[in-house]
């Protein structure tokens, strides 16, 4: 009885090891895209100075990329004051994804490969079958209208994972979260089309990576501008792809303002500090589930 016991808790603590960890071995990678609430408004200077320890305490390996190969420690970006954001320090959902992940698992090392511009759509520069026509019909300015924000982002993770065989290290994508889609909803087409170019997004990135069930977590879009009922038909979809997908989980945000759950500025588009916080630990705890 005694040896059954002793086996019986052996499978137990096996099991628990195999269900509740990751190597600590490979670094993990995590694919962020999307528009300006994935390039984030948060307020560093903002935040708890407890909160800032924390984020210096696992610094040391998390780190984030974004727009180039320089894998910077967990930090802030450096911002240029404006009349909208009169600070210097500003933060997307990657600072708070990045804590929760290196907190749960505290002996892992993460890489963050971020690609975000401001008013940018699915329909247009971020298309997955990407056409200069598409890019003109919604896209404001010649300099948006050139930019294949897709093909830009893969290349860019191929550069980060390349550079990561460089230095001996061996890594894994363990998913990628998504912030888009006010743009979209700015025209029928682009609206309506939400759903059926989200899915090819993720097939894409799933193909080219060759992660079959690439874990996606998308942010659900509750902003009011656009064509009428335009941000409502994004905001279906986002919850038609997580439903059609096990391997895709929706942030669902409020429809509609004071925004309690997810907190913005006072153009009641972008999420600041409180907000942006939120959104990061959300996209984590997502993450997780599947990890």
């Amino acid at each position: 009885m005694k040896n059954k016991l002793t086996y019986l808790v052996l499978i137990v603590f096996a099991a628990n090891l195999m269900g509740c960890s990751i190597p600590s071995n490979e670094v993990q990678v995590i694919l962020l895209a999307g528009q300006s609430n994935m390039a984030g408004a948060g307020n560093y200077d903002e935040l708890d100075d407890s909160i800032k320890a924390r984020i210096k305490k696992v610094s040391n390996r998390v780190w984030v990329s974004q727009s180039n190969t320089e894998q910077k420690p967990l930090s802030y970006y450096n911002n240029k004051p404006s009349e909208k954001y009169n600070f210097t320090k500003r933060f997307g959902p990657e600072l708070f994804i990045g804590l929760t992940l290196a907190e749960k698992y505290p002996n892992q090392e993460f890489l963050l490969i971020k690609e975000a511009k401001g008013g940018t759509s699915l329909y247009g520069a971020w298309n997955p079958e990407w056409s200069l026509e598409k890019a003109k019909e919604i896209e404001k300015g010649e300099a948006k209208q050139s930019w294949n924000l897709c093909e830009i982002h893969i290349e860019s993770i191929k550069k980060n994972l390349a550079l990561l065989s460089e230095k001996g290290k061996s890594y894994k994508i363990i998913g990628m979260t998504w912030m888009q889609g006010e743009n979209d909803a700015i025209l029928e087409n682009s609206s309506r089309n939400y759903a059926q170019n989200l899915k090819k997004l993720i097939t894409k990135y799933r193909t080219e990576f060759e992660v079959k069930n690439m874990p996606f977590i998308e942010g659900q879009i509750n902003s009011h501008y656009g064509i009428k009922g335009g941000s409502d038909l994004v905001r279906k979809a986002c919850i038609d792809v997580a439903k059609s997908d096990p391997f895709v989980k929706v942030i669902e945000t409020v429809k509609d303002s004071p925004y309690n759950d997810y907190p913005k500025h006072s153009d009641n588009v972008h999420y600041n500090t409180e907000g942006q916080t939120r959104l990061g630990t959300a996209f984590a705890k997502h993450l997780i589930t599947f990890l």
